[in-house]
């Protein structure tokens, strides 16, 4: 069952040179205990995704289409404070930085405590009892004594344990982590992502991770949603999008990370670089870099097309698909029984 359904969203910024758009009519949905990747360039419109989601879209960005529904219900439209409520309770956030999620004039125990006493009903002893649970559940050492610590007394990666713990302090639906380990190095990063994959486990909720590693991605989610100038480009199983990519720019992804075992003398590289909003090309956005561009890719905008067990917005890739040999399909289909 879909926990958390987007529709057709899109995020404008309006300018005085006219309205900027973020992001541009895209769909996806999260199932209970599932990790949806999303990964794409600085400026696809990721974080602005999940920032609609968590209710923090910095003005003068707005939400001027679509629909989201956490569990059934429309939270797009709800007002601040009711927001703020759901915040926390039923969607829990970790950011990139840890240092500008922690007030760093008070302890973590304190920052816990308070949190945990927003959305729960538990008295003050039982709230630091709660909150000394969570710092050993993230595995922070010796939690009952790093608790009056403050943020500054913590290194990078264990700061981004106390935000995970922050997170789950209410034990939320869904979780939104936006590049939780980028500022991070390998080593921490490692550590992070399997104790997001444990918690997750864990607690059973879902996790929408957004990330521009694909290594990260890889690893941890079930699902990849690959972005696009503000428009979902791929999305599918991560095995699929990883192994089998249909979209050029997946392909481009893809291709750009060295696999060990497998000499090659040079990396794919994309050519060019991301549009701005306000150069964002007709037809399909990634045609000026897109090695297989073809007459229609600079006048028709392609939609999410399924290509197999993927999805994509590509006509290169559709026509692909269509062009298979019906011996394929009957072959596939025989070996299936």
């Amino acid at each position: 069952m879909a926990l958390l359904e987007v529709d057709n969203l899109r995020i404008e910024f309006p300018t005085r040179r006219g309205t900027l758009v973020a992001v541009d009519d895209i769909s996806f949905s999260i199932d209970e205990g599932e990790v949806l990747g999303v990964v794409g360039e600085s400026g696809a419109g990721k974080s602005l995704t999940g920032a609609s989601i968590i209710g923090l879209l910095e003005p003068p960005g707005r939400i001027a289409g679509g629909t989201i529904r956490l569990n059934g219900r429309r939270i797009d439209n709800l007002s601040y404070e009711e927001m703020r409520r759901i915040r926390g309770r039923e969607i829990g956030a970790i950011f990139q930085d840890p240092l500008t999620s922690l007030n760093p004039l008070y302890t973590v125990g304190r920052q816990l405590v308070e949190t945990i006493q927003t959305h729960t009903d538990l008295a003050s002893a039982g709230a630091r009892s709660r909150a000394i649970e969570l710092l050993a559940e993230v595995g922070i050492p010796a939690p009952e004594r790093r608790i009056d610590g403050y943020p500054h007394e913590f290194s990078g990666g264990m700061r981004q344990r106390v935000v995970i713990a922050l997170a789950l302090a209410a034990n939320p639906r869904l979780i939104v982590a936006d590049e939780p380990t980028t500022a991070l190095d390998v080593s921490i990063q490692a550590q992070i992502i399997a104790l997001l994959k444990r918690l997750c486990r864990d607690h059973g909720a879902a996790v929408m991770l957004i990330t521009h590693d694909m290594g990260v991605i890889a690893e941890t989610a079930d699902r990849v949603a690959v972005m696009y100038a503000g428009r979902i480009a791929e999305i599918g199983p991560v095995r699929d999008v990883v192994k089998h990519p249909s979209h050029p720019y997946t392909e481009g992804l893809m291709g750009s990370i060295p696999v060990i075992g497998h000499r090659l003398d040079r990396l794919t590289q994309i050519d060019g670089a991301m549009p701005r909003l306000t150069e964002i090309p007709r037809g399909c956005a990634f045609n000026p870099r897109c090695p297989k561009v073809t007459d229609r890719c600079y006048s028709d905008r392609p939609e999410l097309t399924p290509t197999g067990n993927t999805s994509a917005a590509c006509w290169v890739a559709e026509r692909s698909i269509v062009d298979q040999p019906r011996r394929g399909t009957t072959k596939s289909l025989g070996e299936s029984q």
